[in-house]
């Protein structure tokens, strides 16, 4: 009922808009919209936002948020965070952590002619039969000395000059340690855009050479061919180590109190860039690890609990969760925060809750797929 009278309301916009001159319409405040009484416009636009809950009816949501600027302003007050609603609306919710109660389900459909990736939300309990909201897309880029992955906010489009651009991934030349750059300022995050666009994502973009590591991402090397799978360990060095705890610091205000970096590395020497890891470590940076597989003896094969969610055996299935470094282990430490396994020939789920956002799990998850004989 509530999106029909919008429909109305916006069809009298249009004839009203035809018969008025711009002075006219000027004159009257610049937008009918904005008029509405606010208590009756809060109650309509809250009731949107909890009845289209699920995409693809969640798009109504984010078209009344570009109505006008009063009706933007309650729709961000109404829609809740990722971490709170379980729920990704805008596509600055990539870049803000998960759900703190559940794990957030997702996929990734792996195109191998044309080396590219892309991230899908779940929007059903099977991976094989779902449509999915597209939320990333990753593009392979081989070099002499390294590999990079980057990643876009369209599937089509992964240029560095655009806004679309969300960031990349960027391995050695072994295939053996990974570095996670976010191509958005912490600093200009915090900041709206002049565009439409920009306003709805939050995201303003730096420029192309601009990078801004976050994690770092590292794989054992197992050179003298034992068995047993990949042992990885992620190095959040923009989540501090208490977001996990009761009560801890969350991510997203660490981000505004303490600014990962404040120069892109484009203009850091490599000494430089390794010492600001170093030092970001020892500030107490959330450190995720693979959760050791038991051997079961009838399978001859190493094996975890997905719960379902994966179904073919894979030496890049894993499972992270929060190491405990130097404290004793806590229920804290047990839950996992990124799974990541092979469901079909190109086809991965990929679940992930707080305190992690999806463009970093997509980025880890993204590490799994290079091929790396030093490891296995």
């Amino acid at each position: 009922m509530a999106i029909k009278c919008i429909a109305r309301l916006r069809s009298r916009r249009v004839v009203q808009d035809q018969l008025q001159t711009p002075n006219e319409v000027e004159a009257e405040g610049g937008c009918c919209w904005a008029n509405l009484p606010q208590e009756l416009l809060w109650e309509v636009l809250l009731m949107i936002e909890e009845t289209e809950s699920i995409w693809p009816q969640r798009k109504n949501v984010v078209a009344c948020a570009g109505v006008c600027r009063s009706w933007r302003f309650i729709i961000q007050q109404i829609v809740k965070l990722p971490q709170l609603s379980g729920k990704l609306t805008f596509p600055i919710s990539v870049k803000q952590p998960g759900p703190k109660d559940s794990l957030l389900q997702c996929f990734i459909k792996r195109n191998r002619s044309a080396q590219t990736y892309y991230l899908y939300l779940g929007l059903t309990n099977s991976a094989l039969s779902d449509g999915g909201k597209f939320l990333l897309a990753a593009r392979k880029c081989r070099r002499p000395t390294c590999t990079d992955y980057i990643i876009s906010l369209q599937a089509e489009d992964f240029s560095k000059g655009t806004n679309t651009y969300a960031g990349r991934l960027r391995s050695n030349f072994l295939g053996t340690k990974f570095t996670v750059f976010d191509g958005q300022s912490p600093q200009a995050g915090a900041k709206m855009g002049k565009s439409r666009s920009s306003r709805l994502a939050n995201l303003r973009q730096v420029s192309p050479s601009s990078n801004y590591p976050m994690a770092h991402i590292s794989y054992e090397l197992n050179l003298l061919g034992s068995r047993g799978p990949r042992r990885m360990q992620c190095n959040m060095n923009t989540i501090p180590a208490t977001s996990i705890a009761p009560g801890g610091l969350d991510p997203t205000t660490q981000a505004e109190l303490n600014p990962y970096q404040s120069t892109p590395t484009s203009f850091l020497s490599k000494s430089a860039s390794m010492e600001n890891s170093v030092s970001d470590q020892k500030n107490g940076g959330l450190v995720l690890i693979n959760k050791a597989p038991r051997w079961h003896e009838q399978l001859q094969c190493w094996c975890l609990n997905f719960h379902g969610r994966v179904t073919i055996a894979s030496v890049k299935n894993f499972q992270l969760v929060a190491s405990p470094e130097n404290e004793p282990a806590g229920p804290e430490h047990e839950k996992i925060i990124l799974q990541f396994g092979k469901v079909g020939k190109d086809l991965f789920t990929m679940d992930y809750r707080y305190p992690i956002s999806a463009f970093q799990a997509f980025a880890i998850c993204l590490s799994s797929f290079e091929t790396r004989i030093a490891c296995e």
